[in-house]
């Protein structure tokens, strides 16, 4: 009697605990969790939009007579392209992609596009996922975004090799955003474990931007690769917060809704310490840069800010519930959301003003901040016993020694 007596009781408290979570999980906002980051340079940020229009172009069929080019073109020259590949030339093992000679930048762009919805085999890449399966050097990856870039790899290697020692100044950029994203991340680590193929192009000249990214490496690898690749999120983005296997959310497309409930409610219940110790969690790669366009309780958009980090715990641990969490993984937003931002840096610090030997002092001032974010973040990493993490020798080089096919460790 007294048991049917507690009953209500227990079910009054049960219904109090889950009111309190709905209401805790629609305050947390998208900016919470880069709240305490530093914010972005324009130095640093300049070359993220173009970046992103370069992506765009991967999707025009004649670049000459662009379909969706944003206000003031692609920015590119058709002239530069190197080559560019279809589903059709690529034989369906990685989305479309090209190589561009950027001249004006001194710069090599290998840019990847993200998921065609109606294409089976982007969704054949993102289904081949043995989500914490496979082992590659000394982490875990996503499975099928790795064999992509091992074929873009083994299908580039002449023209990679060729294009780097005839302009041995030119820095070698990787860009790509969503399914993309995935695909230049692994295949900048492969370019790097395998640098002897490419005249030992110096690492500091490597560079990846992963835009709207999936999460497809380790903790500790996206760690230890934070001097290389960048990691680009607009606000509520869903995609760089998706912990479930990525073939469980796309194959239940149409009950998203549900699927992102069930995946707030167990990252909720899920202690921080123990992801952190999860040797085989995914995460979004590299430093983060996070575009912030709103604020709780203000009606429409707010001036666009960047917080930038390489931070160990906190790396968009929580699906943000918002009606923009779709929405913000467009990578037209994405572009123009970072002009945006850009805009408002250069207005800003008057970048333009600056004499080009302070410009120059400014830039090595910052790569001395990054050094230094980096071992910190590296040394928490160490501190929490985060798995498989070491400390660099000095920042932006490795020591690396294999331990077989697909795994490496570092020593000092």
């Amino acid at each position: 009697m007294s048991f049917l007596c507690g009953l209500p009781l227990l079910e009054c408290v049960y219904c109090l605990g889950c009111a309190r979570w709905v209401w805790k999980k629609f305050l947390y906002t998208a900016g919470k969790e880069s709240e305490n980051w530093g914010l972005a340079d324009a130095g640093e940020f300049e070359p993220i939009p173009r970046i992103c229009r370069y992506i765009l172009a991967v999707y025009e069929e004649d670049l000459r007579n662009p379909l969706w080019a944003p206000p003031g073109g692609y920015g590119l020259n058709p002239d530069w392209v190197i080559l560019r590949k279809n589903d059709k030339e690529t034989q369906e093992n990685v989305s479309p992609y090209m190589i561009y000679l950027d001249h004006d930048n001194a710069d090599i762009v290998v840019a990847i596009r993200g998921l065609n919805v109606a294409k089976e085999s982007d969704y054949k890449v993102l289904l081949d996922n043995k989500l914490g399966q496979t082992k590659f050097n000394g982490g875990y990856v996503h499975n099928g975004l790795l064999k992509a870039a091992q074929w873009v790899l083994d299908a580039e290697c002449e023209v990679f090799r060729e294009v780097i020692e005839r302009y041995p100044s030119y820095t070698l950029t990787f860009a790509g955003h969503s399914l993309g994203a995935g695909v230049v991340t692994l295949l900048t680590i492969l370019v790097i474990q395998n640098r002897e193929k490419f005249g030992n192009i110096e690492r500091k000249r490597i560079r990846c931007f992963a835009i709207a990214p999936a999460r497809c490496i380790s903790l500790n690898l996206a760690l230890r690769y934070a001097d290389v690749i960048n990691s680009v999120v607009l606000q509520d983005d869903f995609l760089p917060r998706t912990t479930m296997a990525l073939e469980v959310v796309y194959k239940s497309f149409f009950c998203l809704p549900c699927i992102l409930c069930l995946m707030c409610v167990k990252d909720t219940c899920t202690l921080e310490d123990k992801m952190l110790k999860d040797p085989r969690r995914l995460y979004a790669p590299g430093r983060l840069y996070h575009i912030i366009v709103r604020k709780p309780f203000r009606i429409g958009k707010a001036p666009p800010i960047v917080r930038t980090a390489v931070p160990v715990d906190g790396r968009f641990e929580h699906i943000v519930l918002s009606c923009n969490l779709i929405s913000d993984h467009s990578i037209i937003w994405i572009e123009r959301e970072s002009q945006n931002a850009l805009d408002l840096m250069m207005e800003r610090q008057r970048i333009m003003e600056i004499p080009p030997q302070q410009r120059m002092e400014r830039q090595a001032s910052l790569a001395k901040e990054h050094s230094e974010e980096y071992k910190a973040a590296l040394q928490r990493a160490m501190a929490l016993d985060v798995p498989l993490v070491y400390s660099p020798g000095s920042y932006g080089t490795f020591h690396e020694i294999e331990e077989g096919d697909d795994s490496s460790k570092l020593q000092k």
